[in-house]
């Protein structure tokens, strides 16, 4: 389930509203530097086509590798050079910067690094909740998917009513009844209980 987000900063401060999330759609498999190519290229162009006002920095998480590789993006949108783009890798908190193969180390205790390292964990930790509601969610479908008789409709409502395969399995046969009906209910019930028995 490859996935990537973006947050966005105005004057040091998150701005929430303005996050966004994306599922990887080009790249098979786990491949960091083609996923990181697509995201950056979907993202300004549809700044560009938008018109839209461009960031005064855009921050790569990662090194060399992810920096070239947003990189190519920009040089297709000839945005490169136009926009300051930079990478922040984690290991040793190294800044790079295009065509630089020499990395910069800012002082540990500096406010610009500690910034940077906020921007990056806002990225992971919004990417993480993302990817884990998307795996749960695919795994709750294809669970579902396997019980005879449960369409698309029935799917739709379980999944609105519990949001997760933990809350369907603990409901109680009444109320999976009262959600999708007498038949259906006890058929999910039954379905899930010996499921959970077989382990």
């Amino acid at each position: 389930h490859p996935t990537a987000s973006m947050v966005y900063f105005k004057y040091g401060k998150p701005l929430k509203h303005q996050y966004r999330r994306y599922n990887v759609k080009t790249v098979i498999g786990p491949d960091d530097f083609s996923s990181m190519t697509e995201i950056i290229y979907r993202r300004y162009d549809r700044i560009l086509k938008e018109k839209k006002t461009l960031p005064d920095l855009i921050v790569v998480d990662g090194g060399k590798g992810q920096l070239s590789a947003a990189c190519i993006s920009l040089k297709k949108l000839d945005l490169y050079g136009k926009v300051p783009i930079i990478g922040i890798a984690k290991r040793l908190e190294e800044i790079y910067f295009p065509e630089d193969s020499i990395p910069i180390y800012l002082n540990k205790k500096s406010t610009s690094l500690k910034l940077l390292q906020f921007i990056r964990d806002e990225a992971h930790r919004f990417a993480i909740t993302h990817h884990r509601n998307r795996r749960s969610k695919e795994s709750i479908t294809s669970i579902l998917d396997s019980i005879p008789g449960i369409g698309t409709k029935n799917k739709t409502v379980l999944l609105k009513e519990f949001k997760t395969l933990c809350q369907i399995r603990t409901a109680s046969i009444s109320t999976l009844k009262n959600t999708i009906g007498d038949k259906l209910g006890t058929r999910v019930h039954n379905y899930l209980s010996k499921k959970k028995e077989t382990g």
